[in-house]
């Protein structure tokens, strides 16, 4: 035990950094939020080409009109929240390095947070399909989050910085920065 504290003593001291983001994407969780990503990508693709399809014929007008637009955009979310986690687990089984990771991240547009409230109509929509699209909202946040934190390039902002205070706030900076530009990217 003494070992160990004397270890992460010396690693605080010596200012090394550790990134979520190699942490994160070599992780058990990582597995299981791509597990959680593909099953919905699933779900979403059973649903929609079953009971789905029965459902949407029984609506009529602007309900119609919805769910037609909302499954389309329900697919699209999905799909690209499929590519990132697809792209983040073939870096981490060794089949891409960094610089195509970062290559193909371009590609993929994930939407800014959202929120249900801005769908008009939402309540009319059939459950099954309310269901999904809430999970992908969820699970949309959640990866925003997580690829804001794993952009953030550690070491980069020490050396500007004279202090640690001063890399970690220059680092916090730089990943908020990031996500303000993605964010007015997205959507």
């Amino acid at each position: 035990m003494g070992t160990s504290a004397g270890s992460s003593q010396r690693s605080a001291g010596s200012g090394v950094t550790i990134s979520f983001g190699e942490r994160f994407a070599a992780s058990d969780q990582f597995d299981a939020i791509f597990r959680e990503g593909m099953a919905l990508v699933e779900r979403a693709a059973t649903y929609l080409d079953g009971m789905g399809r029965k459902e949407a014929r029984q609506l009529r007008g602007p309900a119609a009109m919805l769910y037609a637009t909302e499954s389309m955009r329900l697919t699209t979310r999905l799909l690209e929240l499929a590519s990132w986690l697809m792209i983040r687990r073939a870096h981490k089984e060794g089949e891409i390095t960094l610089e195509e990771v970062r290559k193909k991240r371009e590609r993929v547009r994930l939407t800014a947070p959202g929120r249900l409230g801005h769908i008009k109509g939402f309540d009319e929509l059939p459950e099954g399909l309310r269901k999904l699209i809430e999970a992908s909202f969820a699970l949309n946040d959640r990866i925003v989050r997580l690829d804001c934190a794993m952009e953030v390039v550690v070491g980069e902002p020490e050396a500007a910085a004279g202090s640690p205070v001063e890399a970690q706030v220059a680092r916090l900076e730089q990943a908020f920065a990031g996500a303000r530009s993605r964010a007015g990217t997205l959507s």
